[in-house]
């Protein structure tokens, strides 16, 4: 597969039809995507657990209320104990895979203490575990038509309300989601 085929900070919009319980209507932003697969962050399915519950759970004090209200977000269900802060801007952090020359994804616990204090990225969401794919299982499941994909927009990504983003993403491509029909098929 060429370098400009890989879907790296590109979104992948749930088609209405895919019934499959972890992925139903949810928008990912794939962090990494090449030959050997593909690993992303659910960006529309929030948990019952806020920022602050994380925070105290792994020894960490935060003071500002509209930190501690923040949702956490189920990324995927691989790994849902481990968690990662997709951020904007890179900054400094000790385990950063960097997406994009601004965006990037870290999983040390560095981030989560400046973001407690206040010292954090700009804008981030923070998610437990994440969506993963093997060596061509993702192409193979856009083959089926899964997936819409797209270039991926930050606004989207940090900005838009959470119950909106499924519909928002496939707009930025210039899909109606409402006019798809929820069965598969080739033309």
């Amino acid at each position: 597969m060429n370098a400009d085929r890989f879907l790296a900070n590109h979104f992948l919009i749930a088609m209405p039809g895919l019934t499959d319980p972890n992925f139903h209507h949810t928008v990912t932003y794939l962090c990494e995507h090449d030959e050997e697969g593909a690993m992303g962050l659910v960006i529309n399915r929030p948990i019952e657990m806020q920022l602050g519950d994380l925070l105290q759970h792994v020894g960490i004090r935060v003071e500002d209320d509209e930190v501690r209200s923040r949702p956490v977000f189920l990324g995927g269900p691989v790994q849902p104990e481990r968690g990662f802060v997709l951020h904007e801007p890179l900054g400094d952090w000790d385990a950063t895979m960097q997406v994009t020359d601004r965006i990037g994804v870290t999983a040390s616990q560095d981030i989560l203490a400046a973001i407690a204090r206040g010292e954090g990225p700009e804008r981030f969401l923070v998610a437990l575990g994440y969506a993963g794919w093997g060596a061509g299982q993702l192409e193979e499941e856009m083959l089926a038509n899964a997936w819409l994909s797209g270039p991926a927009d930050p606004g989207i990504l940090f900005e838009t309300p959470v119950e909106a983003r499924w519909e928002a993403a496939a707009r930025h491509l210039g899909v109606d989601l409402g006019m798809l029909s929820g069965d598969a098929g080739h033309a």
